[in-house]
């Protein structure tokens, strides 16, 4: 039983409890919405959170539609046509990617309970001398969590937004390594396919030569060539032939398939420039995710040191209301409070520790904002020594190799 108090300051607690505990409630998705929703912006593709077996089941679907039929390969072959299409398998199959979503639903499940009011604590004591009997009644809350819910919603919202942050960097980072690993498994493909006509050519050219030889009709010299580039084409075909495996099994993993698809004979054309980016560090700082993250971390660090400073001295403190009966004595009814006393223990540890972490926050955010600018300058030289090279091997360099070959088989011709 609580102490007397009016019925309109009594209505007023109740419904302000009420409100309190409404608002602390789990949503469908733990906030994936959003997190698919700055993976459109970003990529024009989404990804999807397989928490069910018919989502799980909608998913293979989709894959199954992607990877379209190969019918000249067999009847359950099938083929990957693109690199977005490579993607958005990433984004819905990756086991990685759906292992680490599951962070979404334990962060929104601490700001959750963050936001939930304690539970009230009830003791019940019966004591007799003789015929005399005492009850004891008791209802207690804790006080102190209670003050501190919204301060401690607050870093809650913090951490949850983190951590959406940071999921939404590694759906992108995923969505780069697999567009990367696609690439890098066509041209590794493509140059297999080169390094096969290579060896054709010189299994040909090294029976010949062997033949004429043997008939004294080249050096030794010529022939022992003919050898060494036989057998280097050889050695080159086999590196390529692994190179192929190994690329196609690092986009398989990235996918979450097994390796048994097709790919493109070719990478796509070259394009006619590279677009203008702009200043990229600037939009490193504005649009990289794991600057948001850190920054977000580091507020809600900083609210957990003010937090930690303002309950130092007093981190419990209990209210409850008493009722006590006793034989042939009216009822007592009053109330009590439990507090704790910093006798030992000021609480130096706990702000000295909330410190150091806020402190190591604040340079994991210098150094995130460090490595942004970095890798933005590295990431746009290399794409522009990329193209240069591309544009290279496709003028230069590819154009005199076909040419070798083909005089190559002009003489290997002109030898019969």
């Amino acid at each position: 039983m609580i102490p007397h108090v009016s019925r309109p300051l009594r209505a007023v607690a109740v419904a302000a409890c009420a409100m309190l505990a409404g608002c602390a409630q789990l949503s469908p998705d733990a906030g994936f919405d959003r997190l698919a929703q700055t993976s459109t912006e970003r990529l024009g593709q989404a990804p999807a959170w397989n928490r069910t077996p018919e989502q799980g089941q909608a998913s293979q679907d989709r894959v199954t539609r992607l990877l379209q039929a190969d019918g000249s390969a067999g009847p359950t072959a099938t083929r990957l046509t693109s690199a977005d299409d490579a993607v958005q398998i990433a984004l819905i199959n990756n086991p990685e990617l759906q292992a680490a979503f599951a962070e979404l639903g334990v962060a929104e499940a601490d700001l959750v309970q963050a936001g939930r009011l304690p539970n009230p604590g009830f003791s019940f004591a019966r004591t007799h001398a003789g015929d005399d009997i005492k009850i004891e009644r008791s209802l207690s809350l804790g006080l102190m969590r209670l003050l501190t819910m919204p301060a401690t919603a607050r870093i809650q919202q913090r951490r949850f937004e983190q951590v959406r942050l940071s999921l939404a960097a590694r759906v992108l980072a995923l969505a780069a390594q697999t567009r990367q690993a696609y690439y890098q498994a066509v041209a590794a493909q493509q140059g297999l396919t080169y390094q096969q006509q290579v060896a054709d050519t010189a299994d040909a050219a090294h029976e010949l030569a062997a033949q004429m030889a043997r008939l004294g009709n080249i050096s030794k010299l010529d022939a022992a060539r003919e050898q060494f580039f036989y057998g280097q084409a050889q050695a080159s075909l086999q590196q390529a032939q692994r190179l192929a495996a190994q690329d196609k099994e690092t986009l398989a993993r990235l996918l979450g398939l097994a390796p048994d698809f097709a790919l493109p004979a070719q990478l796509p054309a070259l394009p006619a420039q590279l677009d203008a980016l702009g200043d990229v560090e600037q939009q490193a700082l504005q649009q990289r995710l794991d600057v948001q993250a850190a920054r977000t971390e580091l507020e809600g660090l900083q609210g957990s040191l003010g937090l930690t400073r303002a309950t130092r001295l007093v981190n419990v403190l209990d209210l409850g209301a008493l009722r006590t009966s006793e034989s042939g004595k009216p009822p007592e009814i009053g109330y009590e409070i439990s507090i704790e006393i910093p006798l030992f223990d000021w609480g130096q540890a706990r702000v000295a520790k909330a410190e150091a972490i806020y402190l190591q926050g604040a340079h994991k955010l210098a150094g995130a904002v460090l490595d942004a600018r970095a890798q933005a300058r590295l990431a746009w030289r290399q794409r522009q020594d990329a193209y240069a090279l591309a544009r290279r091997y496709r003028d230069q360099l590819l154009p005199l190799r076909q040419r070798i070959a083909e005089e190559n088989l002009l003489r290997y011709n002109g030898m019969l």
